[in-house]
């Protein structure tokens, strides 16, 4: 036995799924989504708030990750007996003062860089040293990602306060 369906029946199924589509693309996504409510259902159902929610965290992100005339300051916890890596993209001859310090404990510390778009491994040390504060400035000798390995040698973890401005992007800790 065969069915067979006639074009009459494809069209309305067809026209009911869109208006269904409609109907959850302006109560269900665009709220949650984008925060545009045109029936108040979004809101009513607490869609709104997720909207609301995940677009604060880009903003508050994307002011950290350009940079800045204004010194920006960044937390980082250096784990007991581990290192950390962060990181920065910068263009060739870009410029950026930095000042860097724990709440107390020494850290070994290397400045460097690797060239953008290198796949090789290599990397160019700027400064290698133990330290407990730096201050600095330094000019990128070329386009790619530029800043700090820190490795804590204590048995307890150490934060890091690093103040930054000048011309880059954050790409932040590197696993």
């Amino acid at each position: 036995m065969q069915h067979t369906v006639s074009t009459k029946t494809l069209v309305k199924a067809s026209v009911a799924a869109a208006v269904v589509a409609v109907i959850a693309l302006i109560t269900l996504i665009l709220p949650a989504e984008y925060n545009i409510d045109p029936t108040g259902i979004g809101k009513q159902l607490g869609l709104t708030s997720i909207a609301q929610a995940t677009n604060a965290e880009p903003a508050a992100a994307q002011a950290l990750a350009k940079g800045s005339a204004e010194f920006q300051t960044i937390e980082i916890i250096v784990p007991a007996g581990r290192g950390v890596e962060y990181k920065f993209a910068m263009p060739q001859y870009a410029k950026m003062t930095f000042e860097w310090l724990t709440d107390g404990e020494p850290l070994y510390y290397d400045l460097h860089g690797e060239p953008e778009g290198d796949t090789t491994g290599y990397f160019e040390s700027y400064t290698i040293a133990t330290n407990s504060e730096v201050k600095g400035s330094f000019t990128a000798p070329f386009a790619g990602s530029h800043g700090w390995y820190w490795k804590n040698k204590s048995d307890k973890p150490v934060a890091v306060q690093l103040m930054v401005k000048g011309q880059y992007d954050v790409i932040g800790l590197k696993q």
